[in-house]
C-alpha cells in the first residue's frame, strides 16, 4: 500500500535526498562538456601511444622470432584453456611453463577416479560420471562446459561451442 501523500502541502517543503557523484558533475555539470573532453582527449592519447609501440616493434623487426596469432575466427583461439603469457601472448595451459601440475581428481567432483578424460572445451580431467557427449558434434565435455536444452521435445546436451 503506498504512503499516502501529505495533506498539508503550504507546509510540506520540497528537499530531497539527492545523492551527487562525479559522474553526474561530468555529465550535467556546468564543466561538464570540458571533463569528457578531457577524459576523450587522454584516452585517444593512451590508444595512439600503445598504436605506435605496436608498429615500431614490427618496423624494427623486434618480433620477428614470434609467431603469428591465428585469426580471430580461427578454431585453435575457440578450444581449451589459453593463458596470457608474460609478453602478453596467448598459449596454451599445457604449453606454459612454470603451471602447477594438473590436480589428480575429476574437474567437477573432485574425486580420485583412475579413469578419466580430458575435456574438448576446458582441456581439464573429468571423470565418466561428470563427462556428457554433446548431441551436436559428439564430443566429450565435463558437466561445466555443457548446457541442457529444454526447449524441444527431448532434452539435448549441448558443448558451449555448438550452444552459441
Amino acid at each position: 500500500m503506498p504512503k499516502r501523500a501529505c495533506p498539508f502541502p503550504e507546509t510540506f517543503s520540497s528537499q530531497y535526498k539527492i545523492h551527487v557523484g562525479q559522474q553526474q558533475i561530468n555529465n550535467y555539470g556546468v564543466f561538464g562538456h570540458k571533463y569528457r573532453q578531457e577524459i576523450y582527449e587522454k584516452t585517444k592519447v593512451l590508444l595512439f601511444s600503445g598504436a605506435k609501440t605496436v608498429m615500431s616493434k614490427i618496423w624494427t623487426g623486434e618480433e620477428k622470432g614470434a609467431e603469428p596469432l591465428p585469426a580471430a575466427g580461427s578454431q585453435s583461439l575457440l578450444r581449451g584453456q589459453t593463458l596470457i603469457g608474460q609478453d602478453g601472448r596467448l598459449t596454451g595451459a599445457r604449453a606454459a611453463r612454470g603451471t602447477p601440475a594438473a590436480p589428480s581428481g575429476c574437474c567437477v567432483c573432485q574425486k580420485k577416479q583412475a579413469s578419466r578424460t580430458a575435456c574438448s572445451q576446458c582441456d581439464r580431467q573429468a571423470c565418466s560420471s561428470c563427462t556428457l557427449q554433446c548431441s551436436s558434434c559428439s564430443t566429450l565435455c565435463c558437466s561445466v562446459c555443457t548446457i541442457t536444452d529444454y526447449s524441444g521435445p527431448y532434452d539435448e546436451v549441448l558443448c558451449c561451442g555448438c550452444a552459441t
